[in-house]
């Protein structure tokens, strides 16, 4: 059994993944390479090394501390944080992750992302905004990364968050075999199934892998018993058609069982620090934010058919209306 697992961050007072106000927990490790990933620091399912080069002041204290010549040689700041600077502080193919250049820095310009904790000190973190929990309706979210990537891990934080009366919500891709997945979604309160593409190839070009496995995952978990929340991330010229979620608001309307929610959620780049920090071509940096009021009126396909539908995710509006304060 794990007695600990990589977490990149445990986000407090969420109000998008779940209802009421909650506290997210990031594992780190994912299967899946999905090209709008807003987080790419939980796809690998090892520590790793941020590099900001807006606070790096090109002292040479890591260069002289990394013993595998990993680092680049100082330049000029301003060189470095030109936005068209091609400069990475760490060259990533040498690098063993010693961390020895972490420990040298005194700019906080190198930072360690994946922190090893244990359920008991996650579960104690997260308790710590219980009144919150208890006044909104919120809880515990798992998220990621993947968190069936941590199967063994997520078993026991759930079995810990019950025994503490907290409620609890996965989010997860459902690119896992079922004899994983199965019991996993039988022990939480909500499950928020992340919808990438209905066209296998399509989903394959954008995410790595078809998604055969994902669809029949969905099927099954509606037999369950926990409520569903379908979450379609809406990227441009992949999947923002009024024709496209016509045919999503008709197949998930075919689907035996009860799906409580979708949420659509509206692509941005406000990540995009994140892959310049891991040293990491993004192939959509380009690509602009989209406005919600376009994804507003992809909302009415599901809306028709008799879907709860949302713009974002949002679970505040439901703390809104149970009266919270």
């Amino acid at each position: 059994m794990e007695s600990g697992t990589l977490v990149t961050e445990i986000q407090r007072f969420a109000v998008n993944d779940g209802p009421g106000f909650r506290t997210n927990v990031f594992l780190k490790g994912c299967p899946l390479r999905c090209q709008w990933c807003h987080n790419p620091e939980t796809i690998a399912p090892h520590r790793e090394i941020y590099w900001k080069r807006r606070s790096c002041a090109q002292c040479g204290a890591c260069l002289d501390a990394c013993p595998n010549d990993a680092v680049n040689a100082p330049i000029h700041p301003f060189e470095a944080r030109r936005e068209e600077s091609t400069y990475h502080k760490i060259i990533r193919d040498r690098c063993d992750l010693c961390l020895k250049c972490v420990d040298a820095c005194q700019y906080g310009a190198l930072e360690i992302v994946g922190t090893r904790l244990s359920v008991n000190e996650i579960l104690d973190e997260v308790e710590r905004d219980r009144p919150f929990y208890d006044n909104s309706g919120g809880g515990m979210t798992i998220s990621g990364g993947e968190p069936t990537a941590h199967p063994e891990f997520v078993v026991q934080l759930i079995e810990g968050a019950r025994s503490r009366g907290l409620h609890i919500c996965l989010d997860t891709n459902g690119y896992c075999q079922w004899d994983i997945l199965g019991p996993i979604v039988q022990s939480v309160d909500i499950v928020l199934y992340d919808l990438k593409h209905l066209d296998s190839v399509k989903h394959a070009e954008m995410v790595g892998v078809g998604n055969e496995l994902v669809l029949d995952n969905l099927v099954k978990i509606l037999g369950t018993g926990p409520e569903i929340w379908i979450r379609h991330p809406i990227v441009p010229d992949y999947s923002d058609s009024w024709g496209y979620h016509l045919s999503v608001a008709e197949f998930l309307d075919r689907l035996p069982g009860r799906i409580q929610r979708i949420d659509l959620l509206p692509f941005h780049n406000w990540c995009q620090d994140k892959y310049s920090w891991l040293g990491r071509d993004w192939p959509l940096k380009t690509t602009e934010s989209m406005d919600p009021s376009i994804v507003e009126l992809l909302v009415e396909a599901y809306q028709a058919r008799g879907f709860a539908a949302t713009t974002g995710g949002s679970g505040f509006e439901e703390f809104v209306v149970r009266g919270g304060h």
